[in-house]
């Protein structure tokens, strides 16, 4: 059973920093397509950045440039490094897996909240 366990949300203020991690287990970690998503109270889930098993990122343009996210295939974490952070970043954020020869199966983490808030 794919399990993916996220780390790293809190509260934070404004111009802060945080690094969420995601650690996946019982997958070929480097032969799936790693994502960050995130909610916010009465929105849609929405992608914030992927990264392929060969380190192709995408990013969400709310975030470029503020936002990181990296890979550790030996560890089999996913990172989000989130600097200058904003008050519309408050959402869960949720991490993501799908293989990289079936992108429409998806797996999800249980959540983890980030508040920016001063």
């Amino acid at each position: 059973q794919v399990q993916l366990v996220e780390s790293g949300g809190g509260l934070v203020q404004p111009g802060g920093s945080l690094r969420l991690s995601c650690v996946a287990s019982n997958i070929i970690f480097g032969r799936y397509i790693m994502g960050w998503y995130r909610q916010a109270p009465g929105k849609q889930r929405e992608l914030v950045a992927s990264m392929s098993s060969g380190s192709t990122t995408n990013y969400a343009s709310s975030v470029k440039g503020r936002f990181t996210i990296s890979r550790d295939n030996a560890k089999n974490t996913v990172y989000l490094q989130m600097n200058s952070l904003k008050p519309e970043d408050t959402a869960v954020y949720y991490c993501n897996a799908k293989p990289a020869w079936v992108t429409s199966i998806n797996y999800w983490g249980q959540g983890t909240q980030v508040t920016v808030s001063s």
